[in-house]
């Protein structure tokens, strides 16, 4: 590990000046236009989403959207509400129940 600190120190110092060449700090015709290409991007994606929220009702109606629910939406939460109830029924017969092996009795 020691060898290798050694040659990197070497090899940078053999280049005065950090590796700064002449060039650095310009950018190029290709950054230019990567950075033009993604403002339109930009541009296009603001553009749909606003489209798309204008579209958008100023308030939800949960009446209408339940109304508008396919069958499969409607019944898996017809299932769950059942299946809630069922637990809740369970919950409150096993609350009624003393405990096995409990003694409730007082002396």
């Amino acid at each position: 590990m020691l060898i290798v600190g050694a040659a990197a120190t070497t090899v940078l110092a053999q280049f005065p000046g950090g590796g700064q060449g002449e060039d650095f700090g310009k950018s190029s015709p290709v950054g230019l236009f990567l950075l033009i290409a993604f403002g339109i991007a930009v541009a296009f994606l603001i553009r749909s989403m606003t489209k798309h929220l204008k579209k958008l009702p100023t308030s939800f109606d949960e009446q209408k959207a339940a109304d508008a629910a396919p069958a499969h939406v409607k019944r898996a939460e017809e299932q769950a509400a059942a299946r809630a109830e069922a637990e809740a029924a369970e919950a409150g017969d096993e609350s009624a129940e003393p405990a096995k092996g409990s003694d409730t009795s007082t002396a």
